[in-house]
């Protein structure tokens, strides 16, 4: 991936860690500070937790989740936003699960649906420095995070039955909703929940 991006636009900033860890996001921030001083757009995709019934999940499973998924989103907002220009994009990205019941997904969807309220609130507090925030809810996308889902064939195919367009969603469907969302074309729109299903949550 960094590879690709060097092709295509150049430099690349590359920072690992766990983004779970406080310390992470503080030292992600100071170098992109360093060697960019701004940031133009900020997408937060990191997604961890563990499956299990939500009458199952112990504390260590329901923090996790938390932690990652909507914690770690909340603190990178707060280190980005003032580098953040007037016209710069906050984009999340969730899943159906926080908006409908997915076997042994609670812990993670619970974690999204507080990330989908965040944004909310994120996008009215930075209405006036010209920023915009929204989230993007991917329906089922065949990744390898689908593919570790309990009864994994089984759910495919209820879904590409399910689904208007026959076909589990592709990570492209979600990038190019993203771009948009990243674009100046989206400057009217901030706040919002975009469900990305291909019709899915229609049926």
């Amino acid at each position: 991936t960094i590879t690709e991006i060097k092709s295509k636009w150049g430099e690349v900033l590359e920072a690992r860690g766990k983004i779970g860890n406080p310390k992470t996001v503080e030292k992600i921030f100071t170098k992109i500070k360093e060697r960019f001083g701004k940031l133009d757009i900020l997408v937060s995709n990191a997604a961890l937790g563990t499956f299990s019934p939500a009458l199952d999940i112990d504390d260590e499973a329901w923090d996790l989740a938390m932690e990652v998924n909507a914690k770690a989103y909340l603190r990178c907002v707060q280190k980005a936003k003032d580098m953040m220009p007037s016209g710069s994009k906050i984009v999340a990205i969730t899943s159906l699960g926080s908006q409908r019941y997915i076997k042994g997904y609670a812990s993670i969807a619970v974690s999204k649906a507080a990330l989908e309220t965040l944004t909310r609130y994120l996008a009215v507090e930075l209405a006036p420095r010209g920023i915009n925030a929204n989230t993007v809810c991917g329906g089922f996308i065949d990744t390898e995070a689908l593919r570790g889902l309990p009864d994994f064939e089984s759910l495919k195919q209820q879904v590409i039955t399910r689904t208007p367009g026959e076909r589990l969603g592709r990570p492209e469907d979600i990038a190019d909703v993203v771009a948009f969302l990243c674009s100046e074309d989206s400057r009217w729109i901030t706040g919002q929940t975009i469900i990305v299903d291909g019709g899915f949550s229609l049926t």
